[in-house]
Parts: C-alpha cells; sequence; structure tokens
C-alpha cells in the first residue's frame, strides 16, 4: 500500500482518497482533500495558514530537528535480511523510540514553561476576589492567617495618573 503526502497541509493520502493535479509541466500534486485544493488554487502559501505541518514546522510547534525521524525516511530498495543484524536492529528500535519520547516530552515540558506560573497568578487573583465564598467573613476578621498575603506590585508614575484621570 502506497501512502503518499499532501503537497499543501503534509498530511497523509490513503489510496482512493484526494485529488491529483497535474500542471502543464508534468509537475504532479496531491491533495488530501478540497480545502487544501482550493488553497493552492487560490495561491495561498502552506506557510502562513496554521493548520497546516509547513507552519508548524516554521513556528517551533512541532519537533522537526530531531535526528530520530531520519530513521523513517523511505527506502526504495529490497534489502536481504540478516539474523543478527534483524536482532541487533530492533534492540536499536526500542532505544531510539525510548530516546524520541524523552524528547518529545521535553519539547512539551519547554513549550508549556511559562504557561504555569500563569496559570497559578490566575488562580490566585481568582482566590483574593471569591476568598469570601471559601471562608466566612467572621472567620477572616478573627484568623487573618486565612487571607493571601499582599503583594507589592510596581507601578509607574504615568500609570498612577493615567488612572487619576479616569
Amino acid at each position: 500500500m502506497r501512502l503518499e503526502k499532501c503537497w499543501f497541509c503534509s498530511s497523509t493520502i490513503y489510496p482512493g482518497h484526494g485529488i491529483q493535479f497535474v500542471r502543464n509541466d508534468a509537475k504532479i500534486f496531491r491533495f488530501c482533500r478540497s480545502k487544501c485544493h482550493k488553497n493552492f488554487k487560490m495561491k495561498r502559501n502552506p506557510r502562513k495558514l496554521k493548520w497546516t505541518k509547513a507552519y508548524r514546522r516554521l513556528h517551533g510547534k512541532d519537533m522537526t530537528q530531531d535526528s530520530t525521524f531520519e530513521l523513517e525516511r523511505k527506502r526504495n530498495r529490497p534489502e536481504r535480511y540478516d539474523r543478527n543484524v534483524t536482532e541487533s536492529t530492533l534492540k536499536a528500535i526500542k532505544k531510539i523510540d525510548k530516546i524520541r519520547v524523552a524528547r518529545e516530552a521535553r519539547h512539551h515540558a519547554m513549550r508549556m514553561k511559562g504557561k504555569k506560573a500563569i496559570e497559578q497568578q490566575a488562580a490566585a487573583k481568582e482566590l483574593e476576589q471569591s476568598i469570601h465564598l471559601v471562608k466566612a467573613p467572621a472567620a477572616l476578621q478573627e484568623d487573618p492567617s486565612l487571607t493571601l498575603p499582599k503583594m507589592k506590585i510596581k507601578v509607574s508614575q504615568s500609570q498612577m495618573e493615567d488612572r487619576m484621570e479616569e
């Protein structure tokens, strides 16, 4: 079974699916669906459309510079099999898969690094606004340790003037 890649979005095209366009210079373009074909006819750049693989690669959303992906390259020549080579290859595949999973986890951690701090700030702000729902006002007056600690925020003089004018 021969699987093709969409020229526009780089998704897999299975046999019997998609559209094939042959230009006058005999260059073949394969598209996975009419959405890709229409965007190609409108002369849109796949690197500028957020849903394409080219955009994701260009903007660092996908892992692209990983040497383990080179092992998946298509090889069109028949291979002679040797039992020892096959055994060592299967061991190597397991090791490579483990490495790839670790690299992917590192990649996701790097992408989500700043998100945790933002979520904590949002949670603190929400708690500060609705602390009265968690504890009764009388309990807050008796034990001030139940309230959130006061945070110091630096405000420039121009921001203070802007707020005064409003």
